[in-house]
């Protein structure tokens, strides 16, 4: 159905920088195409992928939106969509990028709708966040009941999500933090060892608290700050699942340190490759939907910054200065 150019708030990049390249602009958004909707967002969700595209460490055609999740509500379909209709609640996480605006056109095969039980405001903290870590549990290595594993940064958005699941899996997690604040809030979402990466040795810590066998699998966001610490805390032919680089991304690492340290295995998955096909993305949310309206994982939101505080909300991601989950309101 026609209607005409509708105008949203839109944040875009002309070039590659820090948080200042943001700049919020006033676009008109022509009518969705066959197979989109167009939603008007209600909350955002903040990502630490979101800087990396921003910075040019992962480059995006210029210029470019930012952005891989939201939710709103659906306000126009296109000609071929059957499955969704305006005034339908929807929410998604794994773009395509363009998220940080009031309004926009998006394939409608990228969306879910919400649930009832699930707050726009929480799926759009949750979608991104907790479909990584529904991969990372049931797919890249899939845990079984009784099992420790190793999380580095558990109190941030990704890893209060994981602990939680986790837990629910019947799995014990180690996890690593920077501060006593830190700590506690990762004990609060069912981390059960917590380890202070400033004053402790994580490695020897794993060790003690596994009986000296090291842990299977080490789920690692960070990056080159935490290899060493990670692969040392495995046990042979353990796996470190790199699903990040929030410290900067590993250069040049010798393959011969897997063998050294007992036949290891390294991965670095991205939650893009595991949802390309539109059943696996719907497979991935349909579980996450199951677990969050179960209340065995709740979805803690720390911040919210308006979306004309962007270029603030990514300072203050990148200063550490945050944790869980940061919302951007349109």
């Amino acid at each position: 159905m026609s209607q005409h150019a509708q105008h949203a708030q839109v944040v875009r990049i002309h070039a590659p920088g820090g948080p200042e390249v943001m700049q919020l602009e006033q676009l008109s958004i022509p009518d969705p195409a066959a197979n989109e909707v167009q939603v008007q967002h209600s909350a955002i969700g903040l990502n630490f992928i979101d800087t990396y595209h921003r910075s040019g460490l992962y480059p995006v055609p210029l210029p470019s939106g930012l952005g891989l999740e939201a939710a709103g509500t659906v306000t126009a379909t296109g000609s071929h969509v059957t499955h969704l209709k305006p005034g339908d609640r929807i929410a998604y996480g794994a773009g395509p990028i363009g998220a940080y605006a009031s309004l926009r056109n998006i394939p409608a095969s990228r969306v879910s709708k919400l649930p009832e039980r699930i707050s726009d405001e929480t799926a759009a903290a949750m979608m991104l966040k907790g479909m990584t870590v529904r991969y990372l549990l049931k797919q890249t290595y899939p845990v079984k009941a009784g099992e420790t594993v190793l999380y580095q940064a558990a109190a941030g958005g990704v890893g209060l999500i994981f602990c939680q699941w986790a837990n629910a899996l019947g799995v014990t997690v180690i996890g690593t933090v920077g501060s006593e604040e830190k700590a506690d809030i990762a004990r609060a979402h069912g981390c059960t060892h917590v380890i202070n990466y400033r004053n402790e040795d994580v490695a020897g810590r794993v060790r003690e608290l596994t009986d000296g066998k090291g842990v299977p699998v080490v789920y690692d966001g960070v990056g080159q700050a935490t290899l060493a610490g990670s692969l040392d805390s495995l046990q042979p032919r353990g796996l470190l699942v790199s699903f990040g680089n929030a410290s900067g991304p590993i250069r040049n690492f010798d393959p011969g340190v897997l063998s050294a340290k007992g036949s290891l295995y390294l991965t670095r998955p991205t939650l893009m490759t595991y949802v390309a096909a539109d059943a696996e993305l719907q497979a991935n949310t349909a579980d996450l939907f199951d677990i969050v309206a179960s209340g065995k994982v709740s979805i803690p939101i720390h911040q919210r910054y308006a979306l004309t505080e962007v270029q603030q909300a990514h300072r203050d991601l990148e200063g550490r200065k945050t944790t869980g989950t940061t919302l951007l309101l349109p």
